[in-house]
């Protein structure tokens, strides 16, 4: 018997305020490719049980920095029935089951909905570029296989080879199970929020998120944030200062958590380029927040552990940064 069966499938409604996106937390020897078991469990659930106490409201994990891509299955199960045990049901709580292909990622899908988790952070297979046709197919094809299964589309352009746009996005709409987005820029955001129509909640970034906010403040009521793995007090407060201006109309002080935000962030891409910073995604979040030092995410699990010192020394200045933020906004709050 699954944990959902008996409950209400989430719904867009449902996905609201802070979501932190974790990494996998890695042993020591996770950097050789002889390594087995490589995910520190203890860390993951000491870290998970933090965010939790620290008011993040749901969690991703499985995705790019959270090397879905080079964990085996043992690995992945293990790390999802820790982090179900854990959660309790607290938050919502979305296990990554990307693949290169429909049928092991309904396999794992499945096997997911099994252990308990809420939903899945689903990006598209990684091998042949795909066309409109195909990626919405992908998505109906899983919804249909797994139709107890909240969707959250991991929307990652250099990821997954796909710009996710208009059109696809108006036709994944009508799939019951796609309730939210990981969505990276808002360039498009006011067109792709007319054409869904409130079925799909677009998680923006910590980021953008005052400025998704603004754009429609009824619809933009949810962001992720890698940062909060850095701490999260940042996006505690950025959720709180967000809330309040919606009923206030004085948008102040959340433009100031904003602008605090990004600023933290502007060593954190190599040469300011979101395509650079792509190639080396994994070590740069990991460096990051194991410069924070809330949580020790550990080393890269091959082939990804080569990174250019300078993009880390970059990394790490952007991790400390932001551990500056979360101490400051505790000790404002406690004050």
């Amino acid at each position: 018997m699954t944990r959902r069966q008996g409950r209400a499938r989430l719904t867009a409604a449902d996905i609201q305020g802070a979501w932190a996106i974790m990494p996998t937390p890695a042993k020591p020897d996770a950097a050789d490719w002889r390594a087995s078991d490589t995910v520190d469990i203890d860390e993951a659930v000491r870290a998970v049980e933090s965010l939790i106490a620290g008011g993040i409201d749901g969690i991703l994990t499985l995705g790019t920095f959270g090397e879905g891509a080079t964990l085996d299955w043992e690995e992945k199960r293990a790390f999802l029935g820790a982090m179900v045990e854990t959660v309790r049901g607290r938050v919502p709580f979305f296990g990554g089951t990307t693949s290169l292909n429909t049928r092991d990622t309904v396999r794992q899908t499945r096997a997911a909905l099994d252990i308990g988790v809420d939903g899945t952070m689903l990006g598209l297979p990684m091998w042949c570029k795909p066309d409109l046709p195909t990626a919405v197919r992908f998505y109906r094809d899983v919804a249909e296989a797994c139709p107890d299964m909240p969707i959250c589309i991991y929307a990652n352009v250099e990821a997954f080879k796909f710009e996710f746009s208009r059109a696809f996005w108006a036709q994944v709409a009508d799939i019951p199970q796609v309730v939210s987005a990981k969505y990276l820029t808002i360039a498009q955001l006011f067109t792709d929020l007319k054409l869904t129509q409130g079925r799909i909640r677009f998680l923006t970034t910590d980021g953008d998120h005052y400025a998704a906010a603004r754009i429609d403040p009824e619809q933009c009521t949810a962001f992720w944030s890698s940062g909060a793995s850095c701490g999260p007090a940042p996006a505690i407060r950025l959720r709180d200062e967000v809330r309040q201006a919606r009923g206030t109309g004085d948008w102040s002080a959340a433009r100031q958590v904003a602008d605090d935000i990004k600023a933290s962030l502007s060593t954190l891409f190599p040469k300011g380029d979101v395509a650079e910073f792509a190639k080396y995604n994994i070590g740069l979040e990991k460096a990051r927040i194991d410069a924070a030092g809330w949580m020790k995410a550990g080393p890269c699990r091959p082939p990804y552990m080569l990174v250019p010192e300078d993009y880390l020394a970059g990394a790490r200045r952007s991790g400390e940064a932001w551990a500056a933020l979360d101490r400051r906004y505790r000790q404002e709050r406690q004050s």
